[in-house]
């Protein structure tokens, strides 16, 4: 069986055993959702790339200790950690999470529809940086959760245990988070009629 075909608990194993490429194809198999989330928290490449690799020594450290549980899956718990480095982060730069673009990264341009003609491409970008705002509007624990639902394409169940918060708790954020969105658009609305 190859490499890439292998569970991340038996990766885990064989990495543990001495089998760098098992390690190198867990990297590969999650690298890309795992600094999308740090990214999505971080707003800066070099930063994000920072608490990337400090994720990663991270989950080195912790598999050659022996510590890892394997009850859960691999890829939560790597988002756990690198979400509670981007907290610890924030705490350090006592800065609240955005969601802007930057000039060499949108995470729309991921999901860009390569269809779209000209006109259709400026309604999508006016579009995408108002909901933007009214995402960054959103309380912290509102828009959290908006993010890594969103954004980081994460299940409820995903979110409760990154956030260490009960599913119908997620579930609420999530729904006052879309209640306050709709009051915000309904506000703006009123305010240019």
């Amino acid at each position: 069986m190859q490499v890439s075909q292998l569970s991340d608990q038996v990766l885990i194993g064989q990495y543990l055993k001495g089998n760098e490429r098992s390690f190198e194809e867990l990297l590969k198999r999650h690298r890309q959702k795992i600094y999308t989330s740090i990214y999505l928290f971080t707003k800066d490449h070099a930063l994000a790339e920072d608490i990337f690799q400090e994720v990663f020594i991270k989950i080195i450290d912790t598999l050659k200790k022996g510590k890892y549980n394997h009850e859960g899956k691999f890829v939560q718990w790597a988002m756990r950690i690198s979400y509670n480095m981007c907290v610890d982060n924030f705490r350090k730069r006592k800065r609240r999470p955005t969601v802007n673009p930057t000039e060499t990264f949108d995470i729309f341009d991921v999901i860009a529809n390569p269809e779209l003609n000209a006109e259709q491409e400026i309604i999508k970008s006016q579009t995408h940086k108002k909901i933007r705002k009214l995402v960054d509007a959103l309380p912290a624990e509102q828009r959290e959760v908006v993010i890594l639902r969103h954004y980081a394409d994460m299940s409820f169940k995903e979110i409760s245990q990154l956030t260490r918060v009960s599913i119908n708790t997620a579930l609420g954020r999530m729904r006052y988070a879309l209640i306050n969105i709709r009051k915000m658009v309904e506000e703006r609305e009123a305010i240019f009629q």
